[in-house]
């Protein structure tokens, strides 16, 4: 058969498909069952049609069949690729990828928006949620554990648009952040020692930098027997430590009504007896009450936030706080910041596309009416090579931690030998 008519017999056993399967029980069905079922379905279809394809043609035609029925479509080979970390649909013809921090225009090609449309909707659907005119906008989490971020006209002005952001199982730990040149061993030390001494610590960095990957390895050194209460929006996470408990999100319905929002679920959290709370990401009125847990005994929490710098996280924070609509002074807020945080990491996303943490900087205290920080360990760039990659490392100031001390009383393993000795590139003052 001309491979130029293999749209139109795609499209045309599709229509069938759709008529003919129960799509309500394939979704009920495992993945590989359900991709069965469709390919059984596809070569009754192609003997009725007395179709005459090749064996490539036939295998190309009937899994393409099976991702229009059960999957994402003309997405799913790059859902496959584990060099993509993000797929991107801005119209019918103009899929890009992200690898290795850089953007490719891929192959993959839909019919029309429709086509989009159908795809999403597929998929949506049994999630419970919904994209229509009513409702726009949409921000799901994948039984596969990937994000999907979808928006249609008129708000997108073209076509609708659709964003989703993959996420691994291979964890990276802080070893692998040490191997990847993100950090010195001095530096992983460091935050290790500051995990397990129970200090207060904010990620901070810009969009697809690296801060929800920080956090699993930064998780790693919380005790296996302490209890951790995780909130997120949506669930991201995965930790290791065998008491976890996450708590998710909840969307409001199709009426607007029974929203669960991440502010309700730290309340929550804090009638749940935790030895540590994390929060995915704080984004609006629950920094407040996270503040709140931190300076009242919930020690060793961590969040992450975006922001474009140590000191903008900190504002950042501020401003959630009075937006929020409490009634507090300026330094009272500020007051409450500074002796809720102890330490800031902050990782940015260098124009070559890699990831690197930049600072890791402690919250001192307050000076008058400013929150005063000092920078531990600072990224230096000693140059660009060849391939155009930024070369550099991440080196320490030669600031000794205020919370040096602290960590010392505890009797902690190394905190002697780390905070006592020179490091490298320099010492303490």
């Amino acid at each position: 058969m001309n491979g130029e008519l293999l749209p139109e017999l795609k499209e045309r056993l599709h229509q069938k498909l759709i008529g003919d399967l129960h799509l309500a029980r394939l979704q009920s069905l495992p993945p590989i069952a359900a991709r069965e079922a469709v390919s059984a379905a596809t070569d009754t279809l192609l003997e009725e049609e007395g179709a005459s394809l090749s064996l490539s043609q036939r295998q190309r035609l009937m899994q393409e069949l099976a991702d229009e029925v059960v999957g994402l479509g003309p997405l799913e080979p790059l859902l496959d690729d584990p060099t993509v970390s993000e797929i991107m649909v801005n119209s019918p013809d103009q899929v890009w990828v992200e690898r290795e921090g850089r953007l490719y225009l891929s192959e993959q090609r839909f019919r029309d928006a429709g086509h989009i449309m159908q795809v999403v909707e597929r998929v949506l659907a049994p999630l419970g949620r919904r994209l229509d005119e009513s409702s726009p906008m949409v921000d799901a989490r994948l039984p596969s554990g990937f994000r999907l971020n979808a928006i249609i006209p008129p708000l997108a002005l073209r076509s609708p648009c659709v964003t989703i952001r993959k996420f691994f199982d291979s964890r990276y730990s802080l070893p692998d952040l040490v191997r990847s040149g993100s950090l010195s061993e001095a530096a992983e030390r460091l935050v290790r020692l500051c995990v397990t001494g129970r200090l207060n610590i904010l990620v901070a960095g810009g969009t697809g930098s690296g801060k929800t990957t920080l956090l699993n390895a930064l998780s790693e050194a919380i005790p296996a027997d302490q209890r951790i209460v995780t909130i997120e929006d949506p669930a991201e996470l995965r930790l290791k430590q065998p008491h976890v408990v996450g708590l998710e999100t909840r969307p409001p319905n199709i009426e607007g009504k029974n929203r669960v929002t991440q502010r309700d679920l730290v309340i929550n959290a804090l009638r749940m007896r935790p030895d540590r709370i994390i929060v995915g990401e704080v984004r609006g009125s629950e920094a407040f009450d996270m503040l709140q847990a931190m300076n009242t005994g919930h020690d060793g929490s961590i969040s992450t936030i975006h922001a474009n710098g140590p000191r903008d996280a900190l504002s950042r924070i501020e401003n959630m706080v009075l937006m929020a609509g409490f009634e507090l002074p300026v330094r009272a807020i500020r007051e409450q910041v500074a002796s809720a945080l102890d330490l800031i990491i902050y990782l940015s996303r260098l124009r070559d596309g890699s990831r690197h943490i930049t600072h890791i900087t402690e919250v001192v205290g307050m000076e008058g009416e400013v929150i005063t920080t000092q920078d531990i360990y600072l990224f230096r760039q000693t140059g660009v090579d060849g391939d155009g990659r930024i070369q550099g490392a991440l080196v320490p100031t030669g600031i000794r931690p205020a919370f040096a001390e602290r960590l010392g009383e505890m009797g902690l393993p190394l905190a002697t030998e780390l905070f006592a000795l020179p490091d490298e590139g320099g010492s303490w003052r």
